[in-house]
């Protein structure tokens, strides 16, 4: 069984990385970890994120092989907002539910300026692999849609009951998990991901 470390701590990721390589991996993160201080994310782009992440983990577990996912919502009308901020939109400890009031408080207000919906946008996820401090790929995926006022469904995380991809009439919280991993930013990257591990 091959294995894979991810740096995240986030299950949701997890699960959803877990899921769409398949079996033949076994898929931990940062939870199995505990003595790992995560990387601080100054970068200014998901790129640079994503690389500060997994040149970090995989210097601390130098054997492991590494994925770093870093992505987040952009939205047109808000200037690219949230953007690498995405996680922490309402703060830092804020949670998905805190982010995706502000967000729809930031779209309202839009509203307000006279600048109405339909609000485009795009979910977009970059990953870097890496093995004891080398960087081995990037690999990035989007996905474009339509922000909604209200949120729509309970599934996914994050904005995904706030998105409706270009495609589809229901938000990211309502199509089923096998729809929207096919689909989504972090779909994409990954199927490269699997690529390029298929190949190597």
């Amino acid at each position: 069984m091959k294995q894979l470390l991810i740096s995240t701590g986030n299950r949701h990721k997890t699960e959803e990385i877990r899921a769409m390589l398949g079996e033949g991996w076994t898929v931990r993160d940062l939870t199995s970890y505990p003595e790992i201080v995560p990387a601080e994310e100054t970068g200014d782009t998901f790129e640079a994120n994503a690389r500060i992440k997994a040149l970090h983990l995989s210097e601390a577990q130098p054997e492991l092989l590494v994925l770093s996912d870093d992505s987040g919502l952009e939205v047109d009308a808000l200037g690219g907002a949230p953007g690498v901020i995405s996680a922490r939109y309402a703060g830092v400890g804020a949670t998905d539910a805190d982010n995706r009031t502000k967000l729809k408080l930031a779209l309202r207000d839009k509203i307000v300026e006279g600048e109405g919906p339909p609000y485009k946008g795009r979910f977009r996820c970059c990953m870097v692999l890496a093995q004891g401090g080398r960087e081995l790929g990037i690999f990035n995926g989007a996905v474009e849609g339509t922000l909604l006022l209200e949120e729509e469904g309970e599934g996914g995380f994050g904005y995904d009951s706030l998105f409706v991809p270009e495609g589809h009439d229901q938000s990211f919280g309502v199509l089923p998990s096998e729809v929207k991993n096919g689909l989504s930013h972090r779909g994409r990257a990954l199927a490269q991901v699997k690529a390029w591990l298929e190949s190597h």
